[in-house]
């Protein structure tokens, strides 16, 4: 009988050894994903920044050119 309770806290100790590095793991997959999500979404935030500035600027323009063909 005391084989079969060490049997099971060896096989209990494993399996726990086992899913903590399984759970190590998928969390350094998900922080990764999560890094490269973030400088995408820094790529998309810098081009609506400068696709703003874009369009204040032929904003200015054509307002020029009014003012020049007057």
């Amino acid at each position: 009988m005391s084989a079969t309770i060490v049997s099971s806290l060896i096989s209990a100790a494993v399996t726990l050894i086992v899913c903590l590095i399984s759970q190590n793991k998928t969390k350094a997959l998900i922080v990764y994903r999560l890094e490269e999500l973030e400088k995408k979404q820094d790529k998309h935030n810098s081009v609506i920044e400068r696709t703003y500035k874009l369009e204040q600027d032929v904003a200015v323009i054509k307002e020029q050119i009014h003012e020049l063909s007057q």
